[in-house]
């Protein structure tokens, strides 16, 4: 079985070779951005010049099949009518502001799923200790795979997609810090590029047979009631510029996607909906349990602005709560879900990247805008390093930052800026208020032990979580504050 792997994998990275003919050795440099007078300069005022990916990255790479042909997704595709096309597509159809209302009793379910599998866990008034990281996961996916394909979905299937992607994520992680898409590099991690390939092969026979049942009449007439539409109806009847068309119509032919392409999409769409999610969701509850006079103002925000609508969380009362926004931006100021982003620099002549010079090969130049030292730039924040939600309350030196920054400055970008900033920002935010105020209402979080501290060390993987997952003492709250 190995050499049939090694061999398949040699065959593909024999047709790489062919396709990239020439590589020049100044692509494989990589100038790195950690302050945010430098970020903005380069995402905002040269956004055109930093809206790709570097064609030599992994993801891109695994992103061509034997065949040859592009399989791409949102995040890989190249700047232009193709990344269009699928944007547009996902902000119109799934991500739309409009959109969020209708999806809290999505959320207000699965968040009031977790809290109940938890409470299963702590059976007695002194609580129970808990490494909590796979609780969260179980139910940020189940939500998302629910947006993802609709209801109706079987548990069984779900959970084995959550695995998939999961491993996938790890996979990813292990790849990122040393692959360089040189193929002197895809040799050396021949290894990890097949067990990817193995996973691929696994999304594909658990994703293709849902997508196909999405096609049917009878599962889109489903949400013609006024139901949420799933994410997998917005793209069967797209249609993306057709490249390879020839003729007269070649610049405007329009095309399907291809299944490949919709594996991809549907595993992007998990994948980022529910790693960043989960990993923010780990790092503001470890800042909670080190900081107990957060957590209690936090929780009594909670409390006020859930009785103040009913007894019940909804988009509206998370909009009321302002030190619960706070708590979460502080958190993914310090620790943003991607430990950096990457962009691909191409043209002729010199790019300026943050203060120097760099001459632009033919291939181009690889850019990583290092997030987490963008977010903690002693040249803007305050005591960067220590976790203090009043800076993004009225009056705080933060007041006013978003999640995604504006075009006049970058001072924090978790996920990310400019054209490729992140389309899912604005339901992850709603995502990670909802599940938060819920296990922050329900539960006390606090150490494991009178005498130990939260291990707030990082790894910076696919996602960017906690090196020792998040162990606490988990306390079912009897009375209201």
């Amino acid at each position: 079985m190995e050499v049939l792997l090694l061999l398949a994998v040699l065959f593909y990275l024999a047709i790489l070779l062919r396709q990239r003919t020439r590589r020049s050795r100044a692509q494989t440099t990589l100038h790195k951005v950690v302050d945010t007078a430098a970020a903005h300069h380069a995402l905002n005022e040269k956004a055109s010049a930093f809206s790709n990916r570097p064609a030599a990255i992994f993801p891109v790479v695994l992103a061509t099949g034997l065949s040859g042909e592009r399989n791409e997704n949102i995040t890989t595709v190249k700047y232009g009518p193709h990344w269009r096309a699928l944007r547009c597509n996902l902000m119109a159809k799934s991500l739309h502001p409009s959109r969020l209302g209708s999806l809290a009793p999505m959320q207000r379910e699965a968040s009031q799923a977790l809290v109940a599998d938890l409470s299963g866990l702590v059976r007695d008034a002194t609580g129970n200790v808990l490494v909590v990281r796979g609780h969260i996961n179980t139910a940020v996916f189940g939500l998302v795979a629910r947006l993802c394909f609709g209801d109706g979905v079987d548990v069984g299937h779900v959970r084995a997609m959550e695995l998939v992607i999961q491993d996938f994520i790890v996979s990813m992680g292990e790849l990122n810090p040393v692959f360089d898409g040189t193929m002197l590099c895809k040799l050396m991690n021949w290894r990890r590029l097949g067990r990817l390939f193995a996973f691929l092969g696994r999304q594909t026979k658990l994703f293709l047979p849902l997508i196909n049942e999405r096609r049917r009449p009878e599962s889109r007439s489903c949400t013609a009631d006024g139901g949420v539409e799933p994410y997998v109806h917005s793209f069967l009847d797209l249609r993306v510029p057709d490249d390879d068309a020839g003729g007269k119509q070649g610049k405007d032919a329009r095309r399907e996607l291809r299944d490949d392409e919709l594996v991809s999409l549907v595993s992007e769409f998990l994948g980022a909906g529910s790693g960043s999610v989960v990993a923010s969701l780990e790092w503001t509850l470890a800042h909670l349990v080190d900081q107990p006079d957060v957590q209690d103002m936090l929780r009594r925000e909670i409390i006020d602005g859930e009785t103040s609508n009913g007894g019940v969380i909804s988009t509206k009362s998370l909009r009321g709560m302002p030190y619960l926004h706070a708590v979460v931006m502080e958190s993914l100021r310090m620790h943003p879900p991607v430990p950096f982003i990457l962009r691909g620099v191409h043209g002729e002549g010199a790019a300026t990247v943050g203060a120097t010079l760099a001459a632009v090969p033919a291939d181009g130049l690889r850019v990583q805008f290092i997030v987490g030292d963008i977010g903690r730039d002693s040249k803007t924040w305050t005591d960067p390093d220590e976790f203090r939600p009043e800076r993004f309350l009225a009056g705080g030196e933060a007041e006013g930052i978003g999640p995604t920054p504006g075009p006049k400055e970058i001072r924090m970008m978790p996920f990310g800026a400019a054209h490729r900033h992140c389309p899912g920002s604005s339901q992850a935010m709603v995502n990670i208020k909802f599940f938060l105020a819920a296990l922050v209402r329900e539960f006390e979080w606090a150490a494991p032990a009178d005498d130990c501290s939260v291990d707030l060390t990082e790894l910076d993987g696919f996602f960017k979580v906690m090196k020792k997952p998040l162990s606490a003492r988990v306390t079912r709250r009897t009375q209201v504050v």
